[in-house]
């Protein structure tokens, strides 16, 4: 019996701090034919908001880390502002959404990240036993679409902050055993570019066995090579591809025309 098919789809922080942006964003991800997940951070308000309760961001290289008053800043907008904010738009486009924490139905059960050379504080780690598949085909067999937060729990009370594009991988692979399942990752740029400045030099087609050649010659650097290991971890792990690409080039996904498409 052919497997169903299954979107997952991330959102970034750039997309979610603009209402026009989203709007439209959130359009285009209720034309998505067929069953979709969608997964939102929103670390940009949860600065600002932040500094306005007097709680300043503290990053190492690029990671936030998480300390008792952070915690409360992200949980309050990520599952709170962002998350309803986006389901209400949602349900107002037709689209019945059910917004949820890792911690709603167990969705999503994290460890925290163990003290090594930085204490990231309440920061939680995804295992291959993190996601309750059965339990997210079961809202999806009831018509609903789950979007789903950064917040994540360890099933002892205790609520952990968790990237968004580690949700989103670890949600795709745990669904790939009872869907045909595509990850996607919606960001600024339209993909993976030869030349960062030049939005022509799109590479459409990326294989395992191109990425190293890729991060020798420098096309693949910085932040976009953690999350090209983690796509690729994903597909050996059973994801059908994963793409990245442009948000307000979405509807595009299905014509094979969206962004850098990842694959064996």
């Amino acid at each position: 019996m052919e497997m169903k098919k299954l979107s997952v789809i991330k959102i970034g922080g750039n997309v979610i701090d603009n209402s026009e942006k989203l709007h439209q964003f959130l359009l285009d991800f209720k034309a998505v034919p067929g069953d979709k997940i969608l997964i939102h951070g929103g670390g940009k308000i949860a600065t600002e908001l932040g500094l306005s309760l007097g709680v300043e961001a503290k990053m190492v290289e690029g990671r936030r880390i998480t300390d008792i008053e952070t915690l409360r800043v992200v949980t309050m907008v990520y599952a709170g502002l962002i998350n309803k904010n986006m389901v209400a738009q949602l349900q107002a486009k037709g689209c019945n959404a059910i917004g949820m924490t890792g911690a709603d139905g167990n969705i999503i059960k994290a460890v925290k990240r163990p003290v090594k050379d930085i204490d990231y504080g309440f920061v939680g780690d995804l295992d291959e036993h993190s996601v309750a598949s059965g339990t997210l085909d079961s809202l999806m067999k009831a018509g609903l679409v789950p979007v789903l937060c950064a917040i994540t729990h360890d099933g002892e009370s205790q609520l952990l902050n968790t990237n968004a594009d580690t949700i989103a991988s670890a949600v795709a692979v745990a669904m790939s055993d009872l869907y045909d399942t595509v990850l996607v990752y919606c960001f600024e740029k339209r993909g993976v570019m030869r030349d960062i400045e030049d939005d022509n030099s799109l590479v459409p087609v990326i294989r395992m066995e191109e990425f190293e050649g890729l991060k020798a010659e420098g096309v693949v650097s910085g932040g976009m090579i953690p999350k090209l290991h983690n796509a690729f971890e994903a597909i050996k792990k059973g994801v059908a591809a994963v793409y990245i690409g442009k948000a307000d080039e979405l509807p595009q996904l299905n014509e094979q025309g969206f962004g850098t498409r990842l694959t064996i």
